[in-house]
């Protein structure tokens, strides 16, 4: 009998998923759903290749877990069975949680809940379904266990999400100059106090890791034309649930109307288990349908907004490095209020106003420890020729004013 799953993975090739407990995780609906939300979004608009999945990245993030656990063991560090099992085990459902579009939901149809919350609402539920197998995994998911080191490998400024993200991203985005030595890294990666540190000669792979994410960052998480899109689907979710409210009818799939029809908040979602129970039946695929059949809808802004999203037709975007002037967007909101013959409350919906940012590394988070020779250990910013602090921590933050063009 076959021990294992394979799965072939066009990043890291043969991807060998255990039987038993993760590969019950990997077989099971909620996971499988996430092979229906693309990883980055609507970022397919300005990078056709990426069409790849929460699914594949998870898959990914678990792929690498397994040979850094694998490194941290020939170095002599004791992880039992259980641990090895445990932490795979969370890194595959680290993402479980994620809506369509990633992030679009947290801020349209639900309130106060984020994609980590639900991901330890379903990991609670697939627990009960499992009879406890995930407890210990659920454990060192929010940091409750002893050695803190395996959180450190799901969530920290050097985990094996990020490792995955961004060597995936590049890939399939074809942007080259982000590649990552994801192996050398994890080759690197050793233990001192139960804290994860790098050793001295790992500090170029990540020098590069670092600005590799930077560059990912402005170049394709925050490309302007990506982010325009989202807030054109963003604003036509919220202008859809405005109609809802009215009582006006909208084509939706059953999962989607429950969102755009109730009010969901933080007490609503983890007290009314008809709201995990649609959010888990929720996809790309109810986003699309819905803005299919929305062009065709009797609201001009909502019929113009659908139209925007399925036909390309994105925001203009302006960028500043300063906010711009409520001069400048009350000009622009009266000139779309004129040009479309609507109010200048519905004139809102043709508008965002974004500000974005995002730092190469944070003093506040885990840090990352370079170890030298003699054993002692140093923050990247102190060991590092190319990376300051000033320069590592700066804060770089961008306002888009995004509007129908």
């Amino acid at each position: 009998m076959q021990s294992a799953k394979i799965i072939n993975d066009p990043v890291f090739g043969f991807i060998r998923v255990p039987r038993g407990l993760l590969l019950d995780i990997v077989r099971h609906p909620a996971f499988y759903r996430l092979s229906r939300i693309k990883q980055l979004g609507g970022a397919n608009i300005v990078y056709p290749g990426a069409q790849h999945t929460r699914f594949q990245h998870s898959l990914g993030a678990f792929h690498l877990m397994g040979k850094a656990i694998f490194s941290l063991q020939q170095k002599g560090h004791f992880i039992f069975d259980s641990e090895a099992e445990a932490v795979q085990a969370a890194i595959l459902l680290h993402d479980i949680g994620h809506g369509p579009f990633s992030h679009v939901l947290e801020h349209t149809l639900i309130s106060g809940v984020s994609h980590e919350d639900i991901s330890l609402m379903v990991m609670e539920q697939m627990n009960d379904e499992f009879r406890g197998q995930l407890s210990l995994a659920i454990k060192i998911f929010k940091d409750e266990y002893p050695k803190r080191f395996l959180h450190q490998l799901i969530s920290s400024q050097l985990d094996m999400d990020r490792l995955d993200y961004l060597k995936r991203d590049a890939f399939f985005t074809g942007v080259n100059e982000a590649n990552i030595g994801s192996s050398r890294i994890i080759d690197m990666l050793d233990m001192v106090d139960d804290q994860l540190v790098v050793d001295k000669k790992g500090i170029y792979s990540i020098e590069n890791y670092l600005v590799s994410r930077r560059l990912m960052y402005w170049q394709v998480y925050l490309h302007k034309t990506s982010v325009a899109a989202e807030h054109v689907m963003i604003n036509a979710l919220l202008r859809a649930k405005q109609l809802a409210h009215q009582g006006m009818e909208l084509f939706a799939s059953p999962a989607l109307r429950f969102f755009l029809y109730n009010t969901i908040d933080r007490k609503t979602f983890f007290h009314n288990p008809d709201c995990l129970r649609h959010y888990l039946t929720l996809d790309d695929n109810d986003i699309w349908s819905a803005m299919k059949v929305w062009c065709d809808h009797p609201d001009p802004i909502l019929s113009l907004l659908a139209k925007d999203f399925i036909n390309r037709n994105i925001f203009k975007v302006e960028m500043s490095d300063e906010p711009f002037s409520n001069e400048h967007k009350q000009e622009k909101l009266e000139e779309l209020a004129q040009r479309y013959h609507i109010s200048l409350d519905d004139a809102n919906y043709l508008i965002s106003n974004i500000e974005v940012g995002k730092d190469m590394y944070s003093l506040d988070d885990d840090q990352i420890e370079i170890r030298f020779n003699d054993g002692t250990t140093r923050d990247l910013t102190e060991a590092s020729d190319m990376l300051s602090t000033s320069l590592a921590t700066k804060k770089i933050r961008k306002h888009y004013f995004c509007y129908q063009r």
